[in-house]
């Protein structure tokens, strides 16, 4: 039993370490770059009426298929 105590323990403390693994790489990896955040302002400028809806992009490939 006391064992099975200290390999779950064991357990935790690696799970714990990963955990603070990932976390601290989505921390660093969550910045935006330069160029991400130029494109992402020159996208919200678009008018949401010069979108492409999905339907529509499905029927021109549907429709590209079937050529």
């Amino acid at each position: 039993m006391e064992t099975d105590i200290k390999e779950i323990n064991q357990n935790i403390l690696q799970l714990r370490k990963e955990l603070e693994l990932i976390k601290n790489i989505l921390l660093s990896e969550g910045e935006l770059t330069d160029w991400a955040k130029d494109s992402l302002a020159e996208a919200r400028k678009c008018s949401e009426e010069d979108y492409v809806s999905l339907e529509e992009i499905k029927e021109k490939i549907a429709h590209k298929n079937e050529l």
